[in-house]
C-alpha cells in the first residue's frame, strides 16, 4: 500500500554496532571493546551524532575502569544532545530522542555511584526519573524503571536484597 510508511534505509554503521553488541552479549567483552574502538576511530569525534551516541553508550559497558565507563557515557549524552528526532526516525520510525535520556542518565548515575560521587549520582538519577515517562510500558521500559529503583535504594543505603518495597518516588522527592 502506497500510504504505508516505508521502513528506514539500513544504516551500515548501526548494523555493525548491532553485530558487536551481539558479540558482547555472547561474552566476548575484550573483542567487543576492540571492535567498538575500531568503529569509533572510523566515525570520529565529529561523526554522525546517532552513531556516536549509540557507540559510546555500548562502549561504556565494555570498560573495566569505572572512570573510563563514565567518560564513554558522558560522550553518549553529549552526542544525544546533538540529535534530532528527524535523524533518529531515519534509523527507525518509532524512535524519539527524548526516550534515550532515561537510560543515558541512569548509566551516568550508576557510573557516579561506582566512583563514590553520590551527589552527582543522585542528580543524574533525578534526571532519569524526570524523563522516564517517555518510556513505554514494555519490557525495556520496565527494565529501566527497575534499575532506577534499585539504584535509588542503593544510594539511600537501603538493602534491596531483603525484598524491600520499591521506593515511593524519585530521589529528593521521597515522602
Amino acid at each position: 500500500m502506497a500510504e504505508q510508511q516505508e521502513e528506514a534505509t539500513p544504516d551500515a554503521v548501526m548494523t555493525r554496532i548491532g553485530q558487536v553488541v551481539m558479540l558482547h552479549r555472547g561474552g566476548d567483552r575484550d573483542e567487543a571493546r576492540d571492535r567498538f574502538l575500531e568503529l569509533w576511530a572510523e566515525i570520529g569525534e565529529d561523526g554522525d551524532a546517532l552513531h556516536r551516541c549509540t557507540l559510546a553508550h555500548y562502549l561504556a559497558d565494555t570498560q573495566e575502569d569505572p572512570a573510563d565507563e563514565l567518560a564513554w557515557d558522558l560522550r553518549a549524552l553529549s552526542a544525544a544532545e546533538e540529535l534530532t528526532d528527524g535523524r533518529v526516525t531515519e534509523h527507525h520510525h518509532s524512535l524519539a530522542v527524548r526516550a534515550f535520556y532515561p537510560s543515558l542518565h541512569l548509566n551516568l548515575a550508576a557510573d557516579y555511584a561506582n566512583l563514590d560521587r553520590t551527589e552527582a549520582a543522585r542528580s543524574h538519577l533525578r534526571l532519569a526519573y524526570k524523563a522516564v515517562d517517555t518510556l513505554g510500558d514494555d519490557r525495556y521500559g520496565d527494565g529501566i524503571r527497575a534499575e532506577m529503583n534499585r539504584l535509588n535504594l542503593r544510594l539511600n543505603g537501603e538493602d534491596s536484597a531483603d525484598g524491600g518495597e520499591e521506593p515511593p518516588g524519585p530521589p529528593g522527592q521521597r515522602s
